[in-house]
């Protein structure tokens, strides 16, 4: 008697590092409703109405990206990549929009493509009503604090916090163009709606650094482009300064947000050899760094693991902590009941030339890719046809493709 089917898809034979549940070893994952519904050894095949070998692979959660710039519908758009082409094939489940809409053009923003893709998209609404990129962002009536809060508690659904960016004005400092003007502006956003502020931040003569850190942001507020050029962190014998384990002490969180110009093997690496890894990592993937030096998620993360980071805490740092900066901490986890968003990853050995923001290369030995990416219970990135039949042993539904097991 043939036994009843439990799950509707049964991911076998991977070493799953789910780091919100403290396992790291041999499992299988079961799914069932588009959520797990187990994780354990030697789940029974006969279960499953489909099953994806994946031994000699990583199983993790869906991975989170809380940096990238999403809004591809408008007009002006000119930074954003469309999700769907860039989320999956990196093992991404969700990604963070960082501040591409203001309060002026997030609806459009919500029905054009948070509400379209398949790529789970939450935002932090800019602190410029016209979001970015223009000239815009240097008007100081532009900032908006009341009007992005009630923005963002508008859309508790996709809404994370409030971004603020690219305030680079070089106007001499006045009454009318205050130096920290988008800075209080944001902060006092955060303030409003509870949540957290993500900063890009150039700092000058005016505004130092250590002041942003240490006194205008808050518990829980998210420093990005940490290890950008731009930046003290390391004093004369290239040690991180001090204040800056005081700000991660106070409760401020550093981000990596790669991008085009934010990131430097010279910043990071002493960083890291003293014990001040970033708290997640984030691609800022936008038009400008998709064909490098960023490419994508699982090329940054690489570069951590080959910077000496253990792939436990690289995919910690990819899961766990970004989606606990931005207040859901349901995601990244494999947990029973979870969503099922899933990332199937192989570690390749070899040789491999990963670059930084300044062009400079670190050879490394291994790399990061992904195999199989799972949103929502539903395989959407499948490059190797796990789990397909052979063409000459496929059945008569192969001529009604879009319902074999393994295509989206």
């Amino acid at each position: 008697m043939e036994q009843e089917r439990q799950y509707d898809l049964l991911i076998k034979g991977g070493r799953v590092i789910d780091p919100a549940n403290r396992i790291d070893g041999p499992a299988d994952v079961a799914i069932v409703g588009g959520r797990i519904a187990r994780v354990a050894l030697d789940i029974e095949p006969a279960a499953a109405a489909s099953v994806i070998d994946v031994t000699g692979s990583i199983v993790t959660p869906g991975l989170l990206d809380i940096h990238t710039h999403a809004y591809y519908t408008r007009e002006t758009g000119r930074i954003s990549v469309m999700p769907d082409f860039h989320s999956f094939r990196s093992g991404v489940t969700t990604v963070v929009d960082t501040g591409s809409a203001g309060a002026a053009h997030f609806p459009h923003f919500k029905d054009t493509v948070i509400d379209q893709v398949k790529t789970r998209v939450l935002a932090f609404v800019n602190i410029v009503r016209d979001g970015m990129v223009g000239p815009f962002e240097q008007d100081v009536e532009q900032f908006d604090a009341e009007l992005a809060a009630e923005t963002v508690a508008t859309h508790p659904d996709c809404c994370v916090g409030i971004k603020t960016a690219h305030y680079w004005t070089s106007r001499p400092v006045d009454d009318a163009h205050p130096i920290w003007a988008a800075v209080d502006r944001a902060s006092e956003a955060g303030r409003l709606c509870g949540k957290p502020v993500m900063y890009d931040f150039w700092p000058r003569p005016e505004r130092p650094y250590e002041e942003l850190v240490l006194e205008k942001m808050r518990p829980g507020d998210i420093h990005t482009h940490v290890y950008g050029q731009q930046f003290p962190l390391l004093d004369e014998e290239r040690r991180p300064r001090p204040f800056m384990r005081e700000a991660r002490s106070r409760g401020v969180v550093f981000d990596v947000g790669h991008g085009s110009a934010s990131f430097w093997y010279r910043q990071c690496i002493p960083c890291l050899e003293y014990g001040f890894g970033p708290d997640s990592i984030s691609t800022d993937l936008h038009t400008g760094n998709v064909n490098g030096p960023v490419f994508d998620m699982a090329t940054t993360m690489s570069k951590f693991l080959n910077m000496g980071m253990p792939l436990h805490e690289v995919i910690f740092r990819s899961t766990v902590t970004p989606a606990r900066e931005v207040g859901h901490p349901e995601l990244g986890t494999l947990s029973v009941g979870a969503e099922a968003d899933v990332a199937v990853l192989s570690v390749r050995e070899g040789s491999f030339a990963l670059t930084d923001c300044g062009g400079a290369t670190l050879t490394g030995s291994r790399r990061l890719e992904c195999r199989l990416t799972v949103r929502a219970g539903k395989i959407v990135y499948n490059p190797d046809g796990i789990g397909l039949p052979e063409w000459p042993d496929a059945p008569e539904e192969y001529w009604s493709i879009r319902q074999a097991p393994g295509t989206p």
